[in-house]
């Protein structure tokens, strides 16, 4: 057994990062609030407010910060710099502030109160790294260039069966007809129905053909990034450089999820007891990464269709008589724990 926060540091700096100004409050082990203060997010003040908080505390100090990878991010590495313990808090939920209400100063206490109880080996260390900080940027413009393609192209098929301009639209169109399309010639004076109609198809499909172009220029910077980080992984079935991303993402990095069940926790895979007198039935849980349980969704689908000890396995699952449904799942779960013990042997540092 682990000891809890409250029993290894004797202070807890809770803090509530903003743009311009951060709100910090310290409490000791016991709980009882030592000090509060507000911080402006410039260099100068953070190192002043580093200095105070050691100042009036005579022990051990564990800093519990929000949004250590955006607001809190320059904090976080200021501390760091120090020497001091950081971890990462999440932003307390509604039901937590009972009929407190909602300002900065309670939820920094919030933030320090809510890690006193906590063994030492759940705490979640920052993420850091220039290369996790790639990779999420550019997962993110990657999920931004999917809406936008499946925009244009969802309004280009809308428009095409509205208005006949000698395109098949019956089904979903070739990139040689996408091509085409852009490639048309239009008269930019005419206000012709058929013209507006035609500038408009020339535009959608130029659009859709960029971002395709986005698209593949977008994986091939995060196949260079996961490569440098656990390229072994690329080689198990099912995984591809978009999907081992978010896996990484989510992971960040060795020590930050204590254990195979933890992950599988963060990725919303671990079933929820919902027993009820003589009924022991488990739901689905709704919690976790979703990013995560995505990339994890599209793991299983793929070994489902190409992979033939997946296939086996559902084969003897399926004579036991579990659904499709419950196979996925338990595929899923196996996943998030495979994947978390090579992350490990990975050994990607924070």
């Amino acid at each position: 057994m682990f000891p809890i926060v409250a029993e290894t540091y004797q202070y807890v700096v809770g803090v509530d990062t903003h743009a311009r100004k951060h709100v910090a409050t310290v409490v000791n082990n016991l709980g009882v609030v030592i000090a509060t203060r507000t911080v402006r997010v410039t260099a100068a003040h953070m190192q002043q407010f580093v200095n105070w908080v050691v100042k009036i505390t005579d022990g051990s100090i564990l800093f519990a910060v929000e949004g250590t990878s955006s607001y809190g991010e320059t904090l976080t590495k200021l501390l760091l710099e120090r020497r001091l313990r950081v971890i990462e808090v999440k932003p307390p939920k509604t039901k937590s502030r009972g009929g407190d209400g909602k300002t900065d100063q309670i939820d920094s206490e919030l933030a320090a109160l809510s890690v006193l109880r906590l063994p030492v080996d759940r705490l979640s260390t920052p993420r850091l790294g220039d290369t996790r900080r790639s990779l999420r940027i550019v997962l993110g413009a990657r999920r931004q260039l999917v809406v936008q393609q499946v925009a244009s192209k969802n309004a280009l098929m809308a428009l095409l069966r509205g208005i006949a301009l000698d395109v098949d639209a019956r089904k979903p169109l070739s990139q040689a007809a996408y091509k085409t399309i852009s490639l048309w010639r239009v008269q930019s004076n005419s206000v012709d129905v058929l013209t507006v109609a035609r500038t408009e198809a020339k535009r959608l499909a130029g659009d859709a053909m960029r971002t395709r172009a986005g698209l593949e220029q977008n994986k091939r910077v995060l196949t260079g990034l996961v490569s440098s980080l656990a390229p072994a992984l690329l080689a198990e079935p099912g995984i591809g450089p978009v999907t081992l991303a978010q896996v990484i993402c989510s992971y960040s990095h060795k020590g930050r999820i204590h254990s195979p069940e933890a992950f599988v926790a963060l990725a919303g895979t671990a079933p929820i007891p919902a027993a009820s007198g003589n009924t022991a039935h488990y739901r689905l849980s709704r919690y976790g990464d979703r990013q995560l349980n995505h990339a994890l969704d599209i793991i299983v689908f793929a070994r489902m269709r190409s992979d033939e000890q997946t296939k086996q396995y559902i084969a003897k699952r399926t004579g036991t008589g579990l659904s499709k449904r419950d196979i996925k799942r338990s595929l899923k779960r196996y996943v998030a724990r495979s994947l978390f013990r090579q992350l490990e042997a990975c050994n990607i540092k924070a």
